[in-house]
């Protein structure tokens, strides 16, 4: 079984439940949106990319990062290639800690309870938000998440609906990150303190430190 890949790399986890820890990252290729912020381009249309075995990516961490469990799935969009829920499956075996990075357009009912769930719901900024599935929400529990990137206050007002219509709060975790570069970390911070709920604020840790 293949999978497209843009990129594997080791770095820290700068987002998400996990923040902090150091990660292999598998970057799938290939996404089925057009973010108008998005990060990752190059993982997507006419763009580089290589075919991988499952078994090869799999005997890539072993050989080289055995000691470490943590496996970030992201993309592009992981889910729209089938062979991921065998890589999934293969790195479970091994007893790895799996988070999977999705844009939430796909439904997580495959995706293995064990996954950690990073599921973005697309702000209107994004020019992408009729595409949020939000009967994904029904996969979540509390060791999962769900991320706003907040361009500007109209998808801060978008967000703050939808944590209380779905009463997010009370099932999963929620994130909310400033677009960089067109939204300044202090002015989110702000908006979130402002609202005296319990909202969690998330800034990419890797881009302060300086890596990838």
């Amino acid at each position: 079984m293949k999978l497209k890949i843009s990129e594997i790399f080791f770095s820290i986890q700068g987002e998400g439940p996990l923040i902090g820890y150091p990660s292999l990252f598998i970057r799938l290729f290939g996404c089925n949106l057009n973010c108008f912020w998005c990060d990752t381009p190059y993982a997507k249309g006419e763009n580089f990319y290589e075919e991988w075995e499952v078994s090869e990516i799999v005997s890539f961490w072993e050989k080289n990062f055995k000691f470490i469990p943590f496996i970030t799935l992201t993309g592009g969009e992981p889910l729209l290639q089938n062979s991921v829920y065998s890589l999934i499956s293969e790195f479970l075996n091994k007893g790895c800690i799996i988070v999977l990075e999705t844009n939430g357009s796909i439904s997580l009912e495959r995706v293995p309870q064990e996954v950690i769930k990073v599921m973005d719901i697309k702000t209107p900024s994004s020019g992408m938000e009729k595409y949020n599935l939000y009967e994904n929400f029904r996969f979540l529990i509390k060791k999962d998440a769900v991320k706003f990137v907040i361009k500007d206050k109209k998808d801060f007002e978008f967000a703050l609906n939808i944590i209380e219509k779905f009463k997010l709060l009370y099932y999963t975790q929620v994130f909310l990150s400033p677009a960089y570069p067109f939204l300044k970390p202090q002015t989110l911070a702000n908006w979130i303190l402002e609202t005296k709920k319990p909202l969690r604020f998330q800034i990419q840790l890797h881009k302060v430190v300086g890596i990838k």
